[in-house]
């Protein structure tokens, strides 16, 4: 067999390593799911007149704001899903497993690859989830089929990027409490965005933030593509920049985590 066939072997061997432990251990997918649903439970049938009447000059409409809210619920969860890689990943250094793959004939970036592509496929799943909560709840959308496909696209991308971010947090992170601990950006950042109310309606010293950190632009982007409202170039652009850039930055700093000799 080639190099490249024992690669490409090695990289489906972590992938089902990885979905057998989801499967098996499903505790830690759900807890990172329940902010995300108890949040999308909360804005909407709790604050959701209230906040509806904000962003509408005063008309209260619950459904409104469903569908102002899923898009940003949305990527929030792909955050807390990412977030759960970091603490698999560093449990897997501190129980050793990540030492004795070091030391077995296989392909080193297989054990990083393994992870990534399982928390993708189990963040698609827990997004469609999501999704799905939120048609219960009321959202409606008026996205063509081009625009799903597009906003499937958009939300790979972005879990793609964070996964890697995660990996390396994982990686640097001396202990699973140190990876949750590290990975806390990517549960804040969405609060700190455009997914519970308009970026316009914040201060303005804290706006320019909001409004150029990576979960604005892509809560946009995504909010135009499956309400029909317009994504814009400029947010279009931002969201695809900020993918590509964290998810080098995360390749790059995940890669050398893992050559990294071990200390003893």
């Amino acid at each position: 067999m080639s190099t490249a066939g024992h690669a490409f072997r090695d990289n489906l061997t972590m992938l089902r390593r990885n979905l057998l432990h989801a499967r098996r251990y499903p505790s830690l997918t759900l807890n990172v799911m329940l902010t995300p649903v108890m949040l999308l439970l909360l804005f909407v049938y709790v604050f959701g007149d209230v906040m509806s009447a904000g962003i509408d000059g005063g008309h209260a409409d619950r459904s409104d704001y469903v569908a102002y809210i899923v898009p940003g619920i949305l990527l929030m969860t792909v955050g807390m899903t990412s977030l759960g890689t970091a603490v698999s990943v560093a449990t897997d250094m501190t129980e050793g497993i990540m030492a004795r793959f070091r030391t077995m004939a296989i392909s080193r970036a297989s054990v990083l690859v393994g992870h990534v592509i399982g928390n993708v496929i189990q963040t698609l799943l827990a997004l469609v989830a999501i999704l799905g909560l939120g048609f219960a709840m009321g959202f409606r959308t008026d996205a063509t089929p081009v625009e799903w496909i597009v906003a499937a696209g958009l939300l790979t991308l972005v879990t793609l990027a964070l996964t890697w971010v995660a990996v390396g947090m994982g990686l640097a992170s001396p202990n699973a409490e140190g990876a949750s601990n590290m990975g806390l950006p990517l549960t804040m950042l969405p609060l700190l965005s455009s997914a519970f109310v308009p970026v316009d309606a914040m201060p303005g010293w804290f706006r320019w933030f909001a409004e150029y950190q990576p979960f604005s632009p892509a809560i946009e982007t995504l909010r135009g593509l499956l309400l029909g409202s317009g994504i814009g170039t400029k947010n279009a652009v931002l969201a695809v920049a900020w993918c590509l850039g964290l998810s080098l930055l995360g390749y790059l700093w995940s890669k050398a985590q893992f050559q990294r000799e071990p200390k003893r």
